[in-house]
């Protein structure tokens, strides 16, 4: 029976027997056998090692090219992989013949996922872009333990969600009961609130421990302008450098990703009188074009600078904020449409983006190139649900702010699609969403596209759950019947499902069925992977689940890890799948 972890179990019997009891008296017996390499795993052993019974580490880079598509793959590479191989399963290596690997140690090897993984595990994009040219792993309410109405606010779902990459945290400020002190809660409900100074504290500690690009603080902001004045300086003095403060207070265009490496980014709205006083000085710099344009908008900018560096309450947090924030005022579209040089970022709700997505896609795309655009959740999910994230993405939208506490298919789809480029958060949007057609046209997935490519899906086997489940955990009454089904969600045109056969009564199925989807948009697509055991008489039990993007996806013969319901990967249930792309001429 292999294993994930590092001390290989070979020694652990082949086979066994489990008992289930049927009606309290009768006594059924089940015989437990080693998962065994399906046909093409051998096959393909005997091709590279011209009929041998090793595999030398030669022979395993000519897997790895011809099998795996992985054309760099030198031998220094595949040496080492070897060594790890046989570290894990030969330990002490007394027993090691030094031959190679055999037929069930290449097996083996195959079903690691940390060495032959299914998706690219580096970060490849290119990261010098603005801002606004990258999907971010965003979260909304990041403080809250649980539902958006009674549960408790605190530091832990915010240290968890930096820890699995989330790169946006949001809090929401409100005076203390004293009024002398920034707690952040739900304002309204009945959620306990935590100090703002614990929230920073916790940002500041695990802000870099999975990802060194930004961290983007969005502060929901219900403070007097004294109280501002204390959030600047709780800010500054936590972070230190680590704080980015921009050289301008309004940017022309975002910084990108890889000049803010190891930064705190802040964004929030503007305090309300500097938006007044800024009014006040448009209307001025209009009277003063008429007389002379060029002296005009020198003198608006000198009066700006004075302006700001008055050192009222709220400079200190003014001169903070990175990225400008607000909610449509009025006509969304009209919004949308503004013409300014300045960018900023933009919050809608999930019915918001839809109705637009509708009616005025071209709009959302258009305004995404250059600003941010915000989807969070509607009002109504107060049990912390999500909603599809795919209108935003499709349209642009860079922050799709998810209840990270909760758990669903929608959080799933939101997981997998952030493992692409290293897992690191931040992921470069597709060309045809950054760039307009010949004819200024943007994006419109309702058009007819042609398909660009042809995805096969082959799941061969599973096996795990033995070992993280007890042998009642499915039924009381037998061996698990598991299958597993197959998704794909993307664009609509290219969304699609499929499902094995029933295996009865087997902890390691052996299904063998291959699936094909064709792809339109492969870029927005996202492999959908759930594995249900069969119940006659209730509802099918959960055996686990991943979701992987497509563009990220590795051909070949590759180990599928398979993560429960909070998307925690299981420590041994994987499944054995191939995958093969078919590029349309």
């Amino acid at each position: 029976m292999w294993r994930s972890s590092n001390k290989y179990q070979n020694r652990e019997n082949k086979t066994g027997n489990y008992h289930y009891k049927m009606f309290k008296c009768f006594n059924r017996k089940f015989r437990i056998n080693e998962a065994a390499p399906p046909l093409d795993v051998k096959l393909a052993f005997v091709e590279c090692t011209d009929h041998g019974d090793h595999m030398t580490a030669v022979q395993l880079r000519r897997f790895l090219v011809l099998y795996q598509e992985e054309k760099d793959c030198s031998l220094h590479h595949a040496e080492m992989i070897m060594e790890q191989v046989v570290q894990r399963i030969y330990p002490d290596k007394k027993s090691y013949h030094g031959k190679g690997l055999t037929i069930n140690d290449f097996f083996h090897f195959l079903m690691f996922d940390d060495l032959n993984p299914p998706i690219r595990n580096e970060i490849h994009n290119d990261m010098d872009a603005p801002l606004s040219h990258y999907y971010i792993y965003t979260g909304h309410n990041s403080y809250l333990t649980g539902n958006q109405l009674s549960s408790d606010c605190s530091e832990v779902p915010i240290a968890k969600a930096l820890q699995n990459g989330v790169r946006v945290i949001e809090l929401d400020v409100w005076p203390n009961s004293s009024k002398d002190d920034i707690n952040v809660l739900h304002g309204g409900t009945l959620t306990t609130p935590i100090s703002l100074i614990r929230c920073l504290k916790t940002i500041k500690e695990f802000a870099f421990v999975t990802s060194a690009y930004p961290v983007i603080i969005t502060l929901e902001d219900h403070l007097t302008e004294e109280l501002q004045a204390k959030v600047a300086e709780m800010i500054t003095e936590t972070f230190g450098s680590m704080l980015y403060i921009p050289e301008s207070q309004r940017l022309q265009e975002f910084p990108s990703p890889e000049s803010l490496k190891y930064r705190i980014v802040i964004s929030t709205k503007p305090p309300k009188e500097y938006l007044e006083e800024k009014d006040k000085a448009i209307e001025e710099e209009h009277e003063l074009e008429a007389d002379d344009k060029s002296d005009g908008d020198q003198e608006y900018e000198d009066y700006s600078d004075n302006y700001l560096n008055s050192g009222d309450l709220a400079s200190g947090y003014r001169r903070l904020i990175t990225i400008h924030a607000g909610k449509p005022k009025g006509s969304l579209r009209k919004e949308l449409r503004a013409v300014s040089d300045k960018v900023r970022r933009l919050s809608l709700n999930e019915l918001e983006i839809e109705r637009a997505a509708a009616s005025y896609g071209d709009d959302l795309v258009r305004f995404s190139q250059r600003n941010i655009l915000r989807i969070y959740p509607k009002g109504t999910r107060v049990d912390s649900s999500n909603f599809k994230p795919l209108v935003a993405w499709m349209h642009g939208a860079q922050m799709i702010a998810f209840n990270m506490q909760g758990y669903g298919k929608s959080l799933w789809l939101m997981q997998g699609m952030f493992k692409a480029n290293g897992g690191c958060g931040y992921l470069k949007k597709p060309d045809f969403l950054l760039k307009n057609g010949p004819d200024d046209e943007v994006f419109d997935w309702k058009r007819h596209l042609p398909v660009k490519m042809t995805l096969k899906v082959r799941v061969y086997m599973g096996d795990g759950w033995r070992l993280d489940f007890s042998h009642t955990h499915f039924d009381s009454y037998s061996p698990p019947d598991f299958y597993t089904k197959v998704f794909i969600v993307g664009v609509p045109a290219d969304d699609g499902k499929k499902k094995t056969k029933i295996i009865t009564d087997d902890w390691c199925p052996v299904w063998n069925e291959e699936f094909t989807f064709s792809l339109t948009v492969p870029e927005l697509a996202i492999l959908g992977i759930e594995v249900r055991e069969h119940d006659m008489s209730d509802k099918d039990d959960f055996g686990g689940q991943t979701w992987l993007p497509v563009s990220e996806i590795k051909p070949g013969i590759r180990s599928i890890p398979l993560s429960d319901k909070k998307g925690k990967k299981f420590n041994n249930v994987r499944l054995l799948m191939r995958f093969e792309f078919v590029e349309t001429k």
